[in-house]
């Protein structure tokens, strides 16, 4: 079987090299190449054609989400890892909902990152557990109440008062996107409007 390609999105060298460094004991996954912000890697990764993505949450020119949404236009088939030395849960799941794959800590030893990047591939989804302290708990209200995770991250942005269009920007949806996600998520909880889903949606445990 050939080797994974592998493109890393990160604005610091020094991650880029080290990631390079980790991977290159390891066959089954190639570096072919980086990019220092979302707009480079969006024009670089049509060329590249990775099989997968490592992203760093926090670029100086784009939120993760819309460069997750973009990576999967340019190149559908990719698979996308966010990479992270930030405990910024709203980011996080702002980019899995975006699409992302998964999410790693920067400080992941070699043998954990290549392990990781191997399920992601196979079609897994792993997010360090760090990352989501109450992803569990989430999980299983999530699955009680039949929400999917991209309802209940609108639903979660609405309840801190976020307008739609701002819903849409944070998460790189579109506004009608957001306005469909919300009106299943109301439909699913029983409630009239956005006020009465946001106190069954914290009644049920997920706010």
């Amino acid at each position: 079987m050939s080797a994974a390609r592998v493109m890393v999105v990160d604005d610091h060298p020094v991650v880029r090299d080290g990631v390079a460094l980790l991977l290159r004991g390891d066959p089954s996954l190639v570096v072919v190449g980086a990019a220092e912000s979302g707009r480079t890697a969006l024009e670089r990764a049509a060329g590249l054609r990775p099989d997968l993505v490592l992203l760093d949450l926090r670029l100086p020119d784009m939120l993760a989400p819309e460069v997750v949404a973009g990576l999967r236009d340019v190149c559908p088939a990719a698979r996308v890892v966010v990479f992270t030395a930030h405990g910024d849960h709203h980011g996080i799941q702002a980019a899995l909902d975006a699409g992302a794959h998964g999410c790693l800590v920067k400080d992941a030893a070699a043998t954990d990152l290549v392990a990781a990047l191997r399920a992601v591939l196979r079609g897994e989804r792993v997010v360090d557990s760090r990352m989501l302290p109450a992803g569990e708990a989430t999980a299983s209200a999530l699955e009680r109440s039949g929400l999917t995770r991209r309802e209940y991250e609108v639903l979660r942005l609405a309840a801190q008062g976020r307008t739609n269009p701002e819903i849409a920007e944070f998460t790189g949806l579109t506004r009608n996107t957001v306005k469909t996600y919300l009106q299943s998520a109301l439909h699913k909880l029983g409630a009239r409007n956005r006020v009465e889903a946001i106190g069954k949606a914290s009644e049920a445990g997920l706010l």
